[in-house]
């Protein structure tokens, strides 16, 4: 019987990256080998469409042995460069929280959630350890945070590295931590960096050579199964 994995990304772009997968045979939206069977959901940009397109998938399906969130990334870590692949560990909603004046508040600060209320763990969505630590020598663990807005401007890249210190950011990755930890799903969550986190300047991106190379270590990854 073949290892199922569904294969989550928000754009098509970010989907095309299993083109280049080693030993697979391409079906409609599936990527078959001997040992694996990839089906792949383009689940649109953000957090609500993420959410609503595993949960509607999953409600559709046979369950699979492993979820894989994969796309692209803003790094705020210097060591952490334009077309590193690396692995979320912990996540959060960085901007889900209530404004006080120049104070931001998540919601468990505000006292509107706990912060070590399912799934949370202080504050954070923590990544499959099991997956983790499977991997944790192929790709660099990292934090991550979740926002509804790409961070473009100095008071907001300065507000959030106060606040979180975080590795990387993206626009769906811990939505798709909650919704994988809430329905009990085996989870991965691979991104590779297109830009640095700095005042908006796409002329610095290189979003071909992030995908480039999320594809080869998507191929280590999956070769594994």
């Amino acid at each position: 019987m073949s290892f199922r994995i569904l294969f989550v990304t928000s754009t098509i772009a970010e989907a095309r990256v299993l083109e280049k997968l080693r030993g697979f045979r391409k079906g409609d939206g599936t990527y078959m080998s001997d040992n694996v069977e990839i089906r792949v959901l383009i689940s649109g940009v953000g957090c609500i469409p993420t959410v609503w397109a595993v949960k509607h998938w999953i409600a559709r399906n046979r369950r699979p042995d492993l979820v894989i969130n994969a796309g692209i990334a803003g790094s705020f870590n210097s060591e952490i460069g334009i077309g590193s692949v690396v692995m979320p560990v912990a996540d959060c909603f960085a901007d889900s929280g209530i404004e006080d004046g120049d104070n931001f508040l998540t919601l468990s600060e505000a006292g509107l959630a706990g912060a070590d209320e399912f799934p949370f763990i202080n504050g954070y969505l923590h990544a499959d350890s099991g997956y983790v630590k499977k991997f944790e020598k192929v790709l660099t663990p990292v934090t991550a945070i979740t926002v509804n807005t790409a961070s473009g401007s100095v008071p907001t890249i300065d507000k959030l590295l106060r606040k979180y210190n975080p590795d990387i950011e993206t626009m769906e990755g811990a939505a798709f931590f909650y919704i994988c930890i809430r329905e009990y799903l085996p989870f991965l969550a691979v991104r590779a960096v297109s830009n640095i986190v700095e005042p908006r300047n796409k002329e610095n991106w290189d979003i071909t050579l992030a995908l480039a190379n999320l594809s080869e270590k998507l191929n280590e990854i999956i070769l594994t199964f």
